[in-house]
């Protein structure tokens, strides 16, 4: 790949001017390789292309926001079939709702080797050969599988650290196994079935925690339909200092229940900390 894209590095950047670089180009030489960020690593780069750093304003607002003892809110579902037990949990969810707009979840049902088959089928599918994987790369937001590095590669100041294998159900509210990457196909679908049997659990107790019916949300308002499943590979990076592997955004969905692997890094705004 190395011979097929050339990469400008911050070391390069001091010295270029503005009116030098061509960013458009630079991001379609690396959109037309198909291979995302994995493929910029396997290549061996030392410094990051110049479409991945950061502006020197999103830099220095990150280190405005200093490390803290904040917690999320975490609740646990053990015995949430219990009549007492659940009034408690409502309330809890409520009043993570109303102060933070997150929560950790405990207890939920999920098996773990469900939650680590799926990490594990993810892993694999960004980790094989990439002349595999261009059979899903597409910008085509109507396919139901879909591989890509940045949605929004063309329109963001600074493109993330990261790759991403979509799969849709925003049109056709289902998929079906034969859809799916056979490296992970199994994998997928078992945690597809049960993720969803837990966002009924969470819209039921959110509806209750409004004050409704519990059937509102998910059953009245539909609000679980559409649902796509976003799943993110983050390479090693040699400079992770000019770069970030998700940049701050809120999302637009409803509801989103992320599973978080080892490299952690999660952060969550709270009254601007």
């Amino acid at each position: 790949m190395s011979d097929q894209i050339h990469i400008t590095s911050i070391k390069e950047s001091i010295t270029e001017s503005a009116k030098n670089y061509d960013r458009v180009k630079e991001l379609k030489a690396f959109e037309d390789t198909k291979a995302g960020v994995k493929g910029l690593v396997d290549s061996g780069i030392v410094n990051i292309p110049k479409i991945f750093i950061r502006p020197p304003d999103e830099l220095a607002e990150e280190l405005k926001y200093g490390r803290n003892n904040l917690q999320v809110p975490v609740i646990d579902f053990t015995r949430i079939e219990s009549h007492n037990r659940s009034k408690k949990i409502i309330d809890e969810v409520r009043q993570a709702s109303k102060e933070w707009g997150f929560f950790q979840l405990v207890n939920h049902g999920i098996p773990l080797s469900v939650l680590d088959g799926m990490l594990n089928g993810i892993r694999r599918f960004h980790e094989q050969d990439a002349e595999v994987k261009k059979e899903y790369y597409s910008r085509d937001q109507t396919k139901k599988v879909i591989y890509g590095s940045n949605v929004d590669l063309y329109t963001s100041r600074a493109a993330n650290w990261r790759d991403t294998l979509t799969i849709s159900m925003m049109f056709s509210y289902h998929v079906e196994p034969h859809e799916l990457p056979s490296i992970c196909r199994s994998a997928i679908m078992e945690y597809i079935n049960q993720v969803t049997k837990l966002g009924e659990v969470v819209f039921k107790l959110l509806s209750e925690a409004l004050g409704l019916k519990p059937e509102h949300l998910g059953g009245t308002l539909e609000c679980g339909r559409g649902r796509a499943l976003v799943c993110h590979y983050y390479p090693a990076c040699p400079e992770p200092n000019l770069t970030l592997g998700t940049s701050k955004h809120t999302d637009p969905p409803f509801l989103t229940i992320l599973l978080q692997d080892q490299i952690g890094g999660l952060q969550v705004l709270r009254d601007n900390h």
